[in-house]
């Protein structure tokens, strides 16, 4: 499976008031494997960011004077994404900002190129309910080195990412082989003779039989005696 984790800088916080992206990262793991096939983009948005946001990004508008504008490399980065299944943190704010960067130039939505969008910011929150799920939360959370991010950067941010989701879903794919890492390697499978094995029966006590039926007797009775073990014994009578 083909997966990228795309991060955006952007000069604000609203799309649909103007504001622009400035810089795209994007981070290629293929069967959980970093590839290396990475894309990184500044982009000049022609205004200039919020104080605030400037704050986070440190990404001056001298800096992207030179830079080119979001159609010269749509095309690029809409190719490197085709049919991938994109991850990202909050990914209504980022995909809101991909969207009008796509309307501006006539291009439709991002979905319509990927395969699906997966949103690591709902997955946290489901996985840790009532806690902070921010990106650096997350690191801090699954030891996830990010004492590299001073400031926030879009490339640095996607690895991150990538980090931390194969933290949050280590135990789905954990026990599978890299098939193509070491063509050579065999598994040998063992058969055991179950039958070889005796083993001890625990039978209960009176006290825990009585205790057994009285709460049959309970789940029964709260059925309304529709209980499928009352209904077994009707019919074995």
């Amino acid at each position: 499976m083909r997966q990228i984790f795309l991060d955006t800088e952007t000069t604000g916080l609203s799309a649909d008031n103007g504001d622009r992206v400035i810089e795209i990262g994007c981070v290629e793991l293929f069967n959980r494997k970093l590839t290396g096939n990475n894309k990184h983009f500044y982009l000049n948005p022609g205004r200039e960011s919020h104080e605030e946001a400037l704050k986070v990004h440190g990404i001056t508008s001298e800096f992207l004077k030179d830079k080119p504008q979001f159609q010269a490399v749509a095309e690029e980065l809409l190719v490197y994404l085709q049919d991938a299944e994109v991850i990202i943190h909050n990914a209504a704010f980022d995909v809101g900002f991909l969207n009008k960067e796509l309307a501006l130039i006539g291009r439709p939505a991002l979905t319509t190129f990927v395969a699906s969008v997966t949103d690591t910011l709902v997955m946290a929150k489901e996985m840790f309910p009532g806690k902070r799920n921010s990106l650096d939360a997350l690191c801090a959370r699954l030891d996830v080195d990010n004492t590299g991010r001073t400031l926030h950067g879009a490339l640095l941010d996607a690895e991150l990412l990538a980090d931390v989701y194969i933290n949050l879903t280590r135990g789905q794919d954990a026990l599978l082989m890299d098939a193509g890492s070491d063509a050579d390697t065999q598994m040998h499978v063992v058969a055991v003779d179950l039958n070889t094995f005796e083993l001890p029966i625990l039978r209960a006590n009176e006290q825990e039989t009585l205790a057994h039926d009285d709460v049959l007797k309970q789940i029964d009775k709260a059925s309304g005696d529709k209980t499928l073990w009352r209904k077994h014994a009707l019919d074995m009578a």
